[in-house]
């Protein structure tokens, strides 16, 4: 089976994988912990130390949120000295993808936080 994407037929698996790579991308941001970690490291690096005096998070916590992201592609560490720096790898996309969600959070107004769905996200 196949699908029409613009002129060309993509086959139903490569267009689910798509969709499913998609989704994982946005599991990645869908954490309010790991976006606020995503805004700090579009200032720069940053130290698991940095992350958790700035955030109020325990350092399990906060380790396992750039866990998360890193398994996402969207972090990377390098050493140094005994510590690891922590920043994004693609910031400029990142943050664009984060401005057109706000974007589109401001289109949308408060409909998103109103979607049954998303009752175990909010507080």
């Amino acid at each position: 089976m196949t699908e029409a994407v613009g002129d060309a037929e993509v086959p139903a698996e490569v267009e689910a994988a798509a969709l499913t790579a998609a989704a994982c991308l946005f599991h990645g941001f869908s954490d309010p912990a790991r976006l606020t970690i995503v805004q700090h490291l579009a200032l720069g690096e940053h130290r698991v130390v940095d992350l958790t005096a700035h955030l109020g998070l325990a350092q399990s916590t906060v380790s396992k949120h750039l866990a998360c992201l890193k398994d996402c592609g969207l972090t990377s560490t390098r050493p140094q000295g005994r510590a690891s720096m922590w920043s994004l790898n693609h910031p400029e996309a990142v943050m664009e993808l984060l401005a057109a969600a706000e974007k589109l959070l401001g289109l949308t107004g408060d409909a998103v936080t109103l979607c049954p769905s998303n009752r175990e996200v909010l507080p």
